[in-house]
């Protein structure tokens, strides 16, 4: 699993250049993390909704990704609960919450270093059928 997770920390530039990196990634599971800076924030001064969505997608792509077969988002959902500030530690955490060999189902929550729940994405990916470690030889 550390191929992956090292495979999508370089690959996925648009969260790494925002500060975005996968900690952990094993079957059917995945935890990124990101620090909360002014560049994340939105005019009322509170992590704007799209960081929140692309560490919890960086989560998803990990998690979906981690049953060996080349995996694709479809369908995302976001639910904003509370606002993070800026200094906080953002987690998002992907669970597959339901391994179908074609549609994986899976649900991400977002929390902050205190544990308060921030936000629930659900997705849906399409599993391919290439081999992960295919693609990137």
């Amino acid at each position: 699993m550390n191929e992956l997770k090292d495979f999508l920390n370089k690959g996925d530039r648009f969260a790494a250049t925002n500060g975005m990196q996968l900690t952990e990634v094993r079957e059917g599971y995945a935890r990124a993390e990101m620090k909360v800076e002014e560049r994340h924030l939105n005019g009322a001064r509170v992590c704007q909704g799209g960081a929140y969505f692309t560490l919890a997608d960086l989560a998803f792509a990990a998690v979906t990704n981690s049953r060996g077969m080349v995996t694709l988002g479809i369908q995302n959902s976001i639910t904003f609960l509370q606002s993070a500030h800026e200094g906080d530690t953002l987690i998002a955490e992907a669970y597959e919450t339901f391994n179908h060999h074609r549609l994986p189902f899976c649900e991400m929550r977002v929390t902050n270093q205190n544990g308060d729940l921030l936000c629930v994405v659900t997705g849906t990916a399409y599993r391919t059928r290439k081999e992960w470690g295919r693609v990137n030889r």
